[in-house]
């Protein structure tokens, strides 16, 4: 009498062998994980949670001093706390799951060591508990914009709210597609690491976050909004606080170079996760 199994493990012989039935096949792992990451990272600290909070609020104020009264930086008519408080969420989610994504493998090896799951399950979870930070730092931005869209400030938001949800979600394959990448070179280049969080810094710097696109002009903003993050943080703020404008043409180029970036990754990241135990 043949035995029916539920599972069946084989060894993947191409360059694009996902199987997207069994990620959803496990989506309860998924989950898991985005408990244990959000348990691990507040785990042992006195404030817990509140750090959610607290960390953009305190970047915020930074930003203000030293970009908006000592470098006297335009904020486009915005109060600055809410023009500061806005690049900062969306670009703290960006750069958080990317950096945290780009330590896959070589954060997850003894894992991976043990026991078989579908390897993009653990930078999938990653990006997700990303947005829970992103939906309580951005309600808090949100209590910020209400109070002063009430004291009689330009702030006016519009019907392009409604493209919120694309916008994240595009920064989350963005953040996921460069993450895996990054994850799948660092197996064998381990110095790759070391400037990453270097690298995404400076990458701050080259997107409006601290200061708007209107202040940049000729061929030089032309190279700014080629950076994939950049029309989306325009969409943000002209979205919520109708200050500058969405960059359609720049956006678009940003999903096809999303939609690229994240092709690029998951074909590495197939072709790496088959013997990236005898590297890492």
């Amino acid at each position: 009498m043949s035995e029916k199994w539920t599972t069946i493990i084989k060894p993947k012989t191409g360059w694009l062998d996902i199987n997207l039935k069994e990620l959803i096949q496990y989506k309860d792992l998924i989950i898991m994980f985005v408990k244990r990451d959000f348990k691990t990272l507040y785990k042992q600290t006195i404030l817990g949670p509140l750090w959610i909070i607290i960390n953009p609020l305190l970047t915020t104020i930074m930003y203000t001093i030293v970009f908006g009264n000592i470098a006297n930086i335009s904020t486009d008519g915005m109060p600055q706390i809410v023009f500061y408080m806005l690049g900062t969420t969306v670009w703290t989610y960006f750069s958080t799951s990317l950096t945290k994504t780009a330590s896959t493998f070589t954060g997850n090896a003894a894992i991976f060591g043990k026991v078989y799951f579908p390897r993009l399950v653990i930078p999938i979870s990653t990006v997700v508990s990303g947005v829970i930070n992103f939906g309580v730092q951005f309600i808090m931005f949100l209590c910020f914009a209400v109070y002063y869209y009430l004291k009689g400030t330009p702030i006016q938001p519009n019907i392009s709210i409604l493209i919120t949800p694309l916008l994240l979600l595009q920064l989350a394959f963005l953040a996921l597609g460069f993450g895996i990448i990054i994850s799948s070179l660092t197996t064998k280049y381990r110095d790759l690491a070391v400037l990453v969080t270097f690298g995404v810094q400076l990458w701050m710097y080259a997107t409006p976050v601290v200061y708007p696109a209107s202040q940049i002009g000729g061929k030089l903003k032309t190279l700014m909004m080629l950076n994939p993050v950049s029309p989306i943080v325009e969409s943000f703020r002209y979205s919520f606080l109708g200050c500058g404008s969405i960059p359609w043409n720049f956006l678009m180029i940003s999903i096809c170079t999303t939609l690229v970036v994240l092709f690029i990754g998951v074909v590495l990241f197939s072709r790496v996760e088959k013997t990236f135990m005898d590297t890492v």
